[in-house]
């Protein structure tokens, strides 16, 4: 193990006892980054800022001043969450001048206890799509196989955490963005309960949706961040999975499966089971339909209502922000959206007041009726495609439109505002990563991330001793 390994965890111990500097830790990450650069995970990353910033915290250190709780951790930033060190572009031509006057509120408390930015990370345009393949800055690349996408819209901030450029990162997700990337680069996604982070401060596309999230190597990682930025700690972790209660939807979360999906879910389950779980199977009722009735109608609606309104923030105007797009599968949305929108104010309000709550109670009813802690199924119904393929993917023979394909599993969680953890459960034969997801009821975020911590320990027991 090099320094390069460590944690976010591990990282933030060395630091605060003083046994590791800033500045030495990003003379580390550093050349890291820049060896990978080919894979075009930055949109911005300024290493002279970089060491400012590390600079400071040393000689704050040195100085006898207060080290926060996160001191020294370095953050690769996804470049739709405002900061006001960095241009803020949300991967888009028209912002590639923004300077935001202030950091965005979740950042701002990682800050307050010592984080610094690491630089701003790439992403599909205005996290408007899954592949994380830019018309503007161009693709970012899956670290496993620089053909494939790395998953979107949250790209550039997996692959950061990925192949060891940053300990820890932050993104964002609306309906799966935060847990799809990380599912196809191999590592931890997070994504809490709706209200619990916010999506302040994140350039919009759905306030119904929208979140920001947390990625890292390992889901204590992910505990660490949560508690500190929460504001308390100290739970008691689980030590196995006896009496712990998953509900295994097979409607929906497991039709069409991938073949080696499907065979690294069954692996996983059967883990879960020698962890002493209780695998309750168990269907959502009608989770399908109620989950298309809300999802697009009430997204399409807002992407032009929040953007409009996040826009008086700056000196743009939305003709502006159209002209400077250089993705087609997001100007061409955008562009129809503005022209015919889709869904009318009087709809809008029935979609919130009477069609979503639907949703929600099916949910709750599951949980509750079931007396789940939480349930469990693949993050995404195939592994990563190559790039390029932005319109369809194969999916068992046929084709099917790529944003659909991998928000299949993710975005009935993101419609209902529920938590839900993705941790490694696999490598295709190819050697590409496949994802476990955990999704709890509302407030069960603590719990989903102490059952994924005892997955993701036991199997990389496992792995280790194979």
């Amino acid at each position: 193990m090099t320094l390069l390994d460590l944690t976010a965890a591990e990282t933030v111990k060395f630091m605060r006892s003083g046994d590791l500097k800033v500045s030495d830790y990003l003379d580390i990450l550093i050349p890291q980054i820049k060896a990978k650069e080919s894979l075009n995970v930055f949109i911005t990353f300024d290493e002279d800022m970089a060491r400012a910033h590390a600079a400071a915290l040393d000689h704050q250190r040195a100085s006898g001043g207060e080290c926060g709780l996160l001191f020294g951790l370095p953050v690769a930033v996804k470049d739709n969450i405002e900061t006001s060190d960095y241009v803020t572009t949300g991967g888009t031509g028209a912002l590639k001048n923004y300077r935001p006057a202030h950091n965005a509120p979740f950042l701002q408390k990682m800050l307050d206890q010592g984080a610094l930015v690491l630089g701003k990370t790439n992403l599909h345009e205005l996290a408007m799509g899954i592949t994380s393949n830019n018309g503007v800055f161009g693709p970012v690349h899956n670290p496993h196989n620089p053909d494939m996408i790395a998953g979107g819209s949250s790209g550039g901030s997996a692959v950061a955490v990925a192949t060891h450029m940053s300990p820890f990162a932050i993104g964002t997700d609306t309906g799966g963005s935060a847990r799809i990337p990380p599912a196809l680069c191999g590592i931890v996604g997070f994504r809490p309960t709706m209200g619990r982070y916010g999506s302040e401060g994140a350039i919009p596309i759905s306030h119904t949706r929208d979140t920001i999230g947390t990625m890292a190597r390992t889901v204590a990682d992910i505990q660490l961040i949560d508690q500190v930025v929460m504001g308390f700690g100290g739970d008691k972790p689980l030590t196995d999975l006896k009496g712990v209660r998953l509900g295994v939807a097979r409607q929906h979360f497991y039709d069409n499966l991938d073949r080696e999906v499907a065979q690294a879910t069954d692996d996983a389950l059967k883990l879960l089971k020698e962890l002493g779980a209780e695998l309750i199977e168990a269907d959502i009722a009608g989770l399908a339909a109620l989950n298309e009735a809300v999802s697009m109608p009430i997204c399409l609606y807002e992407a032009i209502t929040d953007m409009e309104k996040y826009l008086e923030t700056t000196d743009l105007d939305f003709d502006q922000l159209i002209a400077g797009m250089g993705s087609p599968d997001v100007k061409g949305p955008y562009q129809m959206l503005l022209a015919d929108p889709l869904v009318t104010k009087s709809d809008y309000r029935e979609l919130l007041t009477e069609v979503r709550p639907k949703l929600l109670q099916a949910y709750r009813n599951y949980f509750q009726n079931y007396q789940l802690d939480a349930m469990v199924f693949p993050t995404t119904i195939l592994p990563a495609r190559p790039i390029g393929q932005d319109e369809t993917v194969a999916v068992n023979g046929a084709e099917m439109p790529t944003l659909q394909a991998y928000i299949h599993n993710t975005e009935p969680s993101s419609n209902s505002g529920i938590p839900g953890v993705t941790v490694p459960m696999g490598m295709t034969e190819a050697g590409l990563p496949l994802g476990l997801e955990f999704d709890g009821p509302e407030q069960g975020d603590v719990r989903i991330l102490q059952i994924a911590d005892v997955y993701q320990k036991t199997r990389g027991q496992i792995l280790s001793s194979q």
